[in-house]
């Protein structure tokens, strides 16, 4: 898994940008997380995807920027959590358990 870490809200303006020709991924990690970590090596015992890139942002360093991505795209705030973000909207989001790389990829590249 090659992460790109999510570290400014420009960088955030920068995703939706790039939203409208690639899909990007989100994912909201906390570090003191048990389930957290579970939803992380699920993710990272995956093969590498093309045509996706895959954001990593630490929760405990960046609260206030997981805030402005919950409100930015209308989704409650939990962690971990996954956003797919398409087209300047996130078309799919999920936490917990329900993290799975098939759908991400299924959500990520479908028209």
């Amino acid at each position: 898994m090659n992460w790109i870490p999510l570290t400014t809200e420009a960088q955030l303006t920068e995703i939706i940008s790039k939203s409208h020709t690639q899909t990007q991924v989100i994912f909201k990690h906390s570090t003191r997380c048990a389930s957290s970590s579970m939803a992380k090596n699920r993710l990272e015992r995956n093969n590498t995807i093309t045509g996706i890139d895959f954001y990593f942002l630490d929760l405990l360093a960046h609260r206030s920027l997981s805030n402005a991505i919950a409100e930015r795209f209308s989704v409650y705030h939990e962690s971990p959590q996954v956003l797919v973000i398409k087209k300047g909207v996130c078309v799919y989001d999920e936490s917990h358990s329900g993290i799975n790389m098939d759908e991400i990829v299924e959500q990520g590249l479908a028209a």
